[in-house]
C-alpha cells in the first residue's frame, strides 16, 4: 500500500470533516468523489480500530487473569481473535482497483449461432438485470438491436448503485467480460439436437463525467437515425437516436433511450468517454507489463469464459474451475456463488503478489 496505516486513518478523518461541511455538497460530482473515498477507507478504519481496542482488552485481561480465571478465558479467546483480525486488515490494505466503487457499462453481443445467440444474448441481458435487481441496482437501457425471434443482436446498459459503496458494481461485475458459451438444443432445431453458441459481453466502468478523456470533435462522425422498439417498428417520428463513431479507434456507440436527439447524443459521447477511458488503461497496463486480465473482444468459442450447460443444468467458469449445477437458479440472477470464487481467486493472487 503505498500510504501507510497512520496516514489512512488520518485521510479519513479529514474525509469525515469536510463531508459534514454543507458547503461541500453544493458541488455534487466532488462531494460523489470524497463519499466513495470514505466509504472506501471505512473497512480499513473500522479494522483497524478493533485491532486496537482488542489488544487494549487482551492486555486487560492478562494482567487480571491471575486474579480471576474468566479473565484466563477471555485473554484466550482475544489471543485466537487478534490474528484473524490482523490478517483482515492486511487483505484490506492490498492495492485496490481504483475502479471497485464505479457504476459499470455493459455490452452483450451475439455471436456464433444466429438466432439462438441472440436469444442467448438476451437471456443474459436478463440475468443481469435480475442480478442487479437483488444487489439493489439500477438497470438503465441505452441501447439495443433485436433479432427477429425477440432475443438481441447487441444490446448495450448501464447498472448503476444507488448509492457511493467501496464494492460497487464494477467490483462485482468485472470478471464478466468475454465469450460466454450456451449448449443447449435451439427453439429452432426440430430434431432435438443440443447446439452450442456464444454471445460476447464486455463490461467497463462508468467515466463519472465527460472530459475525462479528451476528444477532438474532428475524430468523430455523428449519425443520427429514429428509434426503433420490438420487431424494429419506429417509436419516434423524429430522428432522435444517436450513434457516433471514433474514427481513431473504430470505437462505435449510440444510444436511442433518451426523449430528445441532444439528451441521447450527451448520453453516448458518455458512453464513448468510458469506452476510450478503459481502452487507455488497458493499454497502459500492457505498456508496463501488468498482469491484469485483459476482456475477450473477439465472439470466439474457442476464447470462452463461462459455459452454460442447459441438459445438465451446469455452470462453468473456466478461469477458476467453478461449476455448479443450478442453471436455471443462476440466469434468473442468482449469480453471487460465481462471482465469489471469481473474487477469491483475485485475493489470492493479490495476497500471494501476483
Amino acid at each position: 500500500m503505498s500510504q501507510s496505516l497512520d496516514s489512512l486513518l488520518a485521510e479519513y478523518d479529514e474525509l469525515e470533516k469536510k463531508l459534514a461541511d454543507p458547503s461541500v455538497h453544493a458541488d455534487q460530482a466532488g462531494a460523489r468523489k470524497l463519499g466513495k473515498r470514505y466509504a472506501q477507507l471505512g473497512p480499513i478504519v473500522k479494522t483497524a480500530r478493533e485491532i486496537e481496542q482488542t489488544r487494549s482488552d487482551l492486555e486487560a485481561a492478562k494482567e487480571l487473569a491471575g486474579e480471576d480465571s474468566a479473565f484466563a478465558d477471555e485473554a484466550k479467546q482475544l489471543e485466537e481473535q487478534l490474528p484473524k483480525l490482523e490478517e483482515k486488515l492486511t487483505e484490506l490494505l492490498l492495492p485496490r482497483d481504483p475502479h471497485d466503487g464505479d457504476d459499470v457499462l455493459l455490452e452483450i453481443k451475439s455471436g456464433e449461432g444466429g438466432e439462438e445467440s441472440a436469444l442467448f444474448a438476451g437471456d443474459l441481458l436478463r440475468m443481469y438485470t435480475r442480478y442487479a435487481e437483488r444487489q439493489g441496482w439500477k438497470v438503465e437501457m441505452l441501447d439495443g438491436t433485436d433479432s427477429d425471434l425477440g432475443g438481441f443482436k447487441d444490446v448495450t446498459v448501464a447498472i448503476k448503485a444507488k448509492s457511493a459503496t467501496p464494492d460497487g458494481v464494477w467490483s462485482r461485475l468485472k470478471w464478466e467480460g468475454g465469450v460466454h458459451r450456451v449448449q443447449r438444443v435451439p427453439v429452432t432445431e426440430s430434431q432435438g439436437r443440443i447446439h452450442t453458441s456464444a454471445a460476447g459481453v464486455l463490461v467497463f466502468p462508468e467515466a463519472e463525467e465527460v472530459g475525462e478523456v479528451e476528444i477532438d470533435e474532428k475524430d468523430l462522425r455523428i449519425d443520427v437515425y429514429r428509434s426503433s422498439g420490438k420487431g424494429g417498428q419506429s417509436v419516434n417520428t423524429t430522428d432522435s437516436a444517436v450513434r457516433i463513431t471514433h474514427l481513431p479507434t473504430g470505437i462505435v456507440v449510440s444510444c436511442q433511450n433518451e426523449r430528445s436527439q441532444l439528451q441521447n447524443k450527451a448520453r453516448a459521447m458518455q458512453v464513448l468517454q468510458s469506452r476510450l477511458a478503459a481502452l487507455a488503461e488497458e493499454q497502459k497496463a500492457q505498456e508496463q507489463s501488468d498482469a491484469r486480465r485483459t476482456q475477450i473482444r473477439t465472439v470466439d468459442r474457442s476464447e470462452r469464459v463461462r459455459t452454460y450447460n442447459f441438459p445438465e443444468s451446469r455452470i462453468s467458469d473456466h478461469r477458476v474451475g467453478y461449476k455448479a449445477h443450478n442453471l436455471d437458479q443462476v440466469l434468473d440472477g442468482d449469480l453471487d456463488a460465481v462471482v465469489d470464487a471469481l473474487a477469491a481467486a483475485d485475493r489470492a493472487e493479490r495476497l500471494a503478489g501476483g
